[in-house]
């Protein structure tokens, strides 16, 4: 299955184990010129028509966590990263997946994925960083595309196509059966001795990331010891020809001591971070246990954040309905610890649950005045006027704040929604077309403007808007069938 095959290819490519080997203050020496496209035939086109590919099963996979603060948290540290890496215009899409192995991969065009596994083991937020600057490292230096063009396949969609037969059979090897041939298994064997080469670019560009965006290069160290621990567990689960080579005690030792030789700097960890950690903890297993695990830390002081503690146990309750627990807990979260906007989020929730639609309302105005552009209160705030059915004040919502959001596809399915409510054929179809296209799914966004051009109602300007949209998707469409 394609969408289930997207993920894996990356871990494949790129397998977090070969995260850190860090030289940290002369880290650009000896790495190829960014743009040098000497040993590739893909260019940065080829790339971003391969990312959209991608992007479009990440969208379809039941794999990927859909959870708008945990995204927002991962895509704001990215993009932070980003923006201190060499390259300042490369486009990054991050996105989180539902998978509890301790990973994180990257492929063309800046798609980058964490798992969920790597966040619960992270003990603070420059270990995270530095996996992803690691990653971003790989994207900046081309070693991907480098990687793909190394196959020398006829088209670019080949090149994605091969990529993802390669997540398939890391994530199920029974999955692929005999899809892949010996002959392709030695080629892809030829990969990854290649890609062993980019690890210390990666490694280097990586601490250099880290470094100017100030974060604490000495985390790297203790996870790479984490990493070690963790990948005992995982290897064995792959293919031969994509095992990657063991961490070794000889390399922790060498990161730790190029580390050491720079300067010690104290960080301020964010909230976000011990929430996003906590919010991940609050939904696995069951509630009761969840709740436990949190109270043990609060009795026996293990913790890092006693907010995040707190904050933890309400959500737990909320999945047990304990609306009068979870209540108490915010209730001690606004009293003790900084406001921030995911506990807020949590206390709207309980009034939606305690099922009285005014106080309901009145908590998301509230929330939604301190915190404007908090998406996951957004989000909320829709799906509560939508299932109250005050579809005027859902679109008028939306017409506020989707220019701030103006690719959120969730916006336009939303409107979509609200237009079915009303019954208004064109304007849903449309609506959900536009999702479609910012899910990076052209046939689906140029099907429902099909049907837009075909509905009875709609006026003269609304069906010429969609007229010309239909248009425009289809002429893409022809071109990605060209290439």
């Amino acid at each position: 299955m394609l969408e289930v095959a997207i993920i894996a290819t990356m871990k494949a490519l790129y397998p977090i184990v070969f995260l850190i080997s860090f030289a940290p203050f002369a880290l650009a020496d000896g790495l190829p010129e960014l743009g040098d496209y000497s040993a590739t035939v893909m260019s940065p086109l080829d790339e971003q028509r391969i990312a959209d590919e991608i992007m479009r099963d990440v969208y379809a996979s039941s794999q990927v966590l859909e959870d708008p603060e945990i995204n927002d948290y991962i895509d704001d540290l990215g993009h932070r990263l980003a923006a201190n890496s060499p390259d300042k215009y490369q486009r990054f899409n991050f996105f989180v997946v539902k998978d509890n192995s301790i990973n994180a991969f990257a492929m063309p065009g800046g798609v980058i994925g964490v798992h969920t596994g790597l966040l619960l083991a992270a003990k603070n937020e420059s270990e995270v960083a530095g996996v992803l600057g690691h990653e971003i490292g790989h994207v900046v230096q081309r070693h991907l595309a480098r990687m793909l063009a190394r196959q020398k396949n006829d088209s670019v969609i080949s090149m994605a196509t091969m990529a993802l037969a390669l997540l398939a059979a890391r994530s199920n090897p029974q999955l692929t059966g005999g899809a892949l041939t010996a002959a392709t298994a030695n080629s892809i064997q030829k990969q990854i001795d290649y890609t062993r080469e980019h690890e210390r670019e990666a490694d280097r560009v990586g601490l250099q990331i880290l470094e100017n965006a100030g974060f604490d290069t000495r985390a790297m160290p203790s996870f790479f010891e984490t990493l070690q621990k963790g990948s005992r567990f995982s290897e064995g689960s792959a293919p031969a020809f994509l095992r990657t080579h063991p961490l070794t005690v000889e390399r922790i030792a060498d990161v730790r001591n190029r580390v050491e030789q720079g300067s010690f700097r104290v960080i301020q960890e964010s909230a976000e971070f011990h929430f996003v950690k906590a919010k991940l903890l609050a939904n696995i297993g069951t509630a009761d246990s969840a709740i436990n695990i949190f109270r043990i830390n609060l009795q026996e002081n293990n913790f890092s954040n006693e907010a995040a503690q707190h904050y933890g146990i309400a959500l737990a309750m909320l999945r047990k309905n304990d609306l009068d627990g979870a209540r108490e807990q915010v209730n001690w979260l606004r009293k003790n610890t900084v406001p921030n906007a995911m506990i807020e989020t949590v206390a709207t929730r309980i009034a939606v649950a305690g099922k009285d639609p005014a106080v309901a309302e009145q908590q998301y105005l509230e929330a939604l005045g301190t915190y404007p552009e908090h998406r996951a209160l957004i989000y909320g705030y829709a799906e509560h006027l939508l299932n109250s059915r005050q579809v005027d004040k859902l679109l008028q919502l939306i017409a506020d704040k989707q220019s701030q959001f103006p690719d959120d596809p969730y916006f336009y399915e939303l409107k979509a929604r609200a237009y079915s409510t009303q019954g208004k054929s064109l304007l849903m179809h449309h609506a959900q077309g536009e999702a479609y296209a910012r899910r990076y799914n052209l046939r689906g966004a140029l099907e429902q403007m099909d049907l837009a051009t075909k509905a009875q109602d709609g006026d003269f300007y609304e069906k010429s808007i969609v007229e010309a949209r239909r248009n425009q998707l289809r002429q893409q469409l022809d071109d990605k069938r060209r290439d």
